[in-house]
């Protein structure tokens, strides 16, 4: 068997080991009979499984008591409306900082709830960057500010976390979640769908202070109601169960790696040696202010678009997939997530460096 470096967005690459044990697993859990996906969600195997899984998120992130973990589905989408729903609490509009793509797509269904105050935008610029904390022109009566952690598509990524007062910040961590440590308790709520460090699609974490909850909107599908899915434990409804299962494995598999630092340490090394790279010629050039580069997404252009083509047909027959940029800008993009091994980092470079010595 012949494994490729797999680059997605997401859904995106998982550990080996923990396919590995998935596989082991598939027909019989520890003893079971039973296939994860087999089980009742209310059954003693998969409570003990879900108890596990949060338990180990917890850990993860440090979660504070006074936060509640609460296991979604419909991804970061879908929270686009969720938390409106449910954040705004009586309040007539909510800040929202538009960073890229993804910005974009939260602020739009904001606005299906409530009002929008764009507080701050890098459009001006191609959102190339973060717009600097000083320019931000927030609305102290808002009921959060949004924030998307880490732009997919544009690989922009906040590399702070901005002081709003005591208005909650609320953040998009999709595609950012679990690559390093984060302070949960300067936010008021994190979401994020599971494809990108945490397992296959389908999962939407969401970490939610207590005093933010049980203030949804009439409107609210009980679903949605984050008060609801707390009270019952995320089992509302059924939970994507076999993607919470696999979610378990991952946080197993970094807390076996030395947890959030390791991971942090890892991703730095691995998104240095790909700017360094980029950096260090003219036939390939990053779109991205520097000190906003995403250590989860690449994304960089060739010197002549008309060698995209010719690009991507080398990468794969060298087992480097899904670089293609995003349709929306183009260009490539190499995502690197926790599961992307150095070494795949490192065969992407070398590519890249005999790709320019033949066609620059």
């Amino acid at each position: 068997m012949t494994r490729v470096y797999n680059f997605s967005a997401g859904p995106a690459a998982l550990p080996e080991p923990v396919l590995r044990q998935a596989a082991a697993e598939m027909l019989d859990w520890q003893g079971s009979g039973m296939s994860v996906m087999e089980m009742s969600h209310r059954g003693k195997e998969f409570t003990r499984i879900a108890a596990q899984v949060e338990a180990d998120l917890r850990r993860l992130l440090a979660v504070p008591a006074n936060y509640r973990t609460l296991f979604m589905q419909g991804g970061a989408i879908a929270e686009n409306a969720i938390v409106p729903m449910n954040m705004l609490r009586g309040h007539a509009s909510a800040d929202y900082i538009d960073t890229g793509a993804w910005s974009q797509r939260s602020i739009a269904e904001a606005r299906r709830y409530g009002g929008v105050n764009v507080a701050a935008s890098s459009e001006a610029t191609g959102y190339d960057r973060v717009p600097p904390r000083g320019t931000w022109q927030l609305d102290p009566g808002a009921a959060y500010v949004h924030i998307c952690s880490n732009e997919t598509i544009g690989g922009v990524e906040y590399h702070f976390t901005p002081d709003v007062g005591d208005v909650p910040l609320v953040a998009d961590m999709s595609s950012s979640i679990l690559s390093r440590p984060v302070d949960v308790s300067k936010y008021g709520l994190i979401y994020g769908g599971a494809q990108k460090n945490i397992g296959p699609a389908g999962l939407t974490l969401v970490i939610v202070r207590e005093d933010l909850i049980g203030h949804a909107m009439p409107c609210t599908p009980t679903a949605f109601d984050y008060q609801v899915v707390a009270e019952h434990g995320s089992m509302y409804n059924t939970p994507p169960t076999y993607t919470m299962y696999i979610a378990g494995l991952v946080f197993q598999w970094i807390l076996d790696q030395g947890g959030l630092q390791a991971m942090e340490a890892r991703n730095r090394a691995k998104a240095a040696l790909l700017y360094d790279y980029i950096d260090s010629q003219d036939f390939y050039t990053s779109p991205v202010q520097r000190d906003c580069r995403s250590l989860m997404n690449v994304p960089f252009r060739l010197a002549d678009p008309a060698l995209d083509a010719a690009f991507l047909q080398g990468a794969d027959a060298r087992g480097l997939v899904q670089l293609k940029g995003h349709r929306i800008v183009g260009g490539m993009r190499a995502s690197i997530y926790n599961a992307m091994p150095i070494e795949g980092v490192q065969a992407l470079v070398d590519y890249m460096r005999e790709f320019a010595a033949r066609r620059g």
